[in-house]
């Protein structure tokens, strides 16, 4: 060890704060997860083994373990902090991590969930997974490269799945002389890279992750920057939940039924508040009716909150089931037939136009009637450019005509049910995760040339045994998305009449 790292963090010195461990229990509020990113080899492990080290509560027989396993971090004598990370075997033996790893650290006024995503571009994927579960990014890059390609989709990743706190973290200062105008110049780039992007905030910090500067301890050599260090910034930084919008939206999972009198719609406050007496609207049927009881496991409550899973009995027995979204009357989400979407690829399969998706919101699953990619994302311009295909990693702009309507929102306004996921419709697996950008309730008109399936010419055949109900209704856009994808593989332009409303009473094959 060296007298470097015992004059820079006194963590190395003091292992446990048990006297400063705060309470077990902690409100919600208080929780912050911290998406980890960044390119391989920029130091993501090493950093948040070094936060654990230096922040957290540790065992003295973890300590202790890193003390006499005799591992060295790379070019020092300091011990390897990366080994407080219980990777896979698959990851040790390739150096590299290739899955999502989620650890926990207190402070004094914080608990933070450490979401440590792969850097690989393979592995982007399991990135944008973890990304979607962040209040926080530290987006890691090493001081001697500078913004990467990688860089560049990581931060447009983030900027897809709402993130919107980011902190650049500039590692292995070290390494280039703890230079000022090294750390200057990337976070330039960085700040114009930002400015494409919808973040409220974003922050660089200059750090040497394997010698603790400015990780928790302000760093002795690097005397230009008077910032904070990288856990003081953030313990300020707010997390997803504080920042629930107000607007109120409840995606309905299930009905619960006592046998007797309740008929309760379950389902998670998606964001803003609802309370005893509000009045709560269907966008997709109009149905409506006054909250009279807000039950949980075990109490009732007179409003609840974004987070919060409860089931509401209405003073009506409106027909409602999972996949419909609550909300205020005056307030509610597009009953939506067409979307413009940007997503990022996942599959390793590339997009196909005669292959069947659906869309999967929050509660729902709704059969795609056609996508049309119209752009990608250049990573090195950052500027779209038209394109009809994508591939694995790729981050597209669709536009996405719906099989039937589902209540959607624009992200940027209301995050929580403005996030969408393609799947599969054969082999079920997410093949995309994106962001409505637009939303219209009204379906879009077939162009000249397309072959139309009409209502009537279904039910009079295909549909012939299906009645006018809502469940029916829906094993009847099934069958016509089956239709089109057939006719589409067969090189048949195709588009689908869309269904009546719901509430007009008639049979949707007449």
């Amino acid at each position: 060890m060296s007298i470097h790292a015992l004059k820079t963090n006194p963590g190395l010195q003091t292992p446990a704060r048990a006297q400063d461990v705060p309470n077990l229990v902690r409100e919600l509020g208080g929780i912050t997860h911290l998406l980890t990113c960044g390119s391989v080899d920029d130091g993501k492990s090493t950093l948040i083994g070094r936060l654990l080290w230096d922040a957290s509560d540790l065992y003295e027989d973890q300590r202790e373990n890193v003390r006499r396993s005799g591992r060295k971090a790379a070019g020092t004598d300091l011990p390897d902090f990366s080994m407080l990370l219980d990777g896979l075997v698959a990851e040790r033996e390739q150096g590299i991590t290739i899955d999502i790893a989620w650890k926990y650290f207190d402070t004094d006024t914080r608990r933070f969930v450490i979401i440590d995503s792969p850097g690989h571009e393979q592995y982007t994927r399991n990135m944008a997974s973890g990304a979607s579960h962040a209040d926080v990014a530290i987006v890691l890059i090493d001081a001697r490269s500078g913004v990467k390609k990688q860089t560049k989709r990581h931060t447009a990743i983030l900027d897809l799945v709402g993130v919107k706190h980011v902190i650049l973290a500039v590692n292995k200062m070290d390494l280039v002389g703890w230079s000022e105008d090294v750390f200057r110049k990337i976070e330039d780039d960085f700040r114009t890279l930002c400015w494409k992007f919808n973040f409220w905030d974003s922050t660089a910090i200059p750090l040497s992750a394997v010698f603790g500067d400015n990780v928790s301890a302000p760093s002795t050599n690097m005397s230009w920057y008077s910032g904070p260090t990288l856990i003081q910034h953030l313990e300020k930084v707010p997390s997803r939940v504080n920042e629930a919008g107000s607007v109120f939206r409840f995606p309905v999972q299930m009905v619960l039924r006592d046998g007797q009198d309740f008929r309760g719609l379950a389902g998670t406050v998606a964001s803003g508040t609802v309370r005893v007496g509000d009045t709560v609207t269907d966008a997709l049927s109009n149905a409506s009716g006054k909250v009279v009881r807000i039950a949980t496991f075990d109490r009732d409550l007179q409003s609840a909150s974004a987070g919060e899973a409860v089931s509401l009995q209405l003073d009506v027995d409106i027909d409602v089931s999972r996949g419909a979204v609550l909300s205020a009357p005056e307030m509610r989400p597009v009953a939506a037939q067409t979307l413009e979407a940007r997503f990022v690829w996942l599959s390793e399969d590339a997009f196909s136009p005669t292959a069947g998706y659906l869309v999967r919101t929050a509660t729902d699953l709704i059969p795609v009637s056609n996508i049309e990619i119209k752009a990608l994302l250049d990573l090195e311009t950052m500027a779209s450019r038209p394109a009809r295909a994508c591939s694995a990693n790729d981050i597209a702009i669709a536009k996405i005509s719906l099989g039937r309507a589902a209540a959607i929102d624009v992200f940027s306004e209301t995050p929580e049910t403005g996030q969408l996921l393609l799947v599969d419709s054969v082999s079920g697996a997410t093949v995309a995760g994106g962001i409505a950008t637009s939303v219209d309730a009204k379906a879009e008109t077939p162009s000249e040339g397309h072959f139309v399936l009409k209502r009537d010419m279904l039910a009079n055949g295909l549909n012939r045994d299906l009645s006018m109900n809502s469940k029916d209704r829906e094993e009847f856009m099934r069958r016509a998305n089956e239709v089109a994808i057939i006719l589409r593989s067969a090189g048949v332009s195709v588009a689908i009449e869309p269904p009546p409303p719901l509430d007009d009473g008639l049979d949707p094959g007449l």
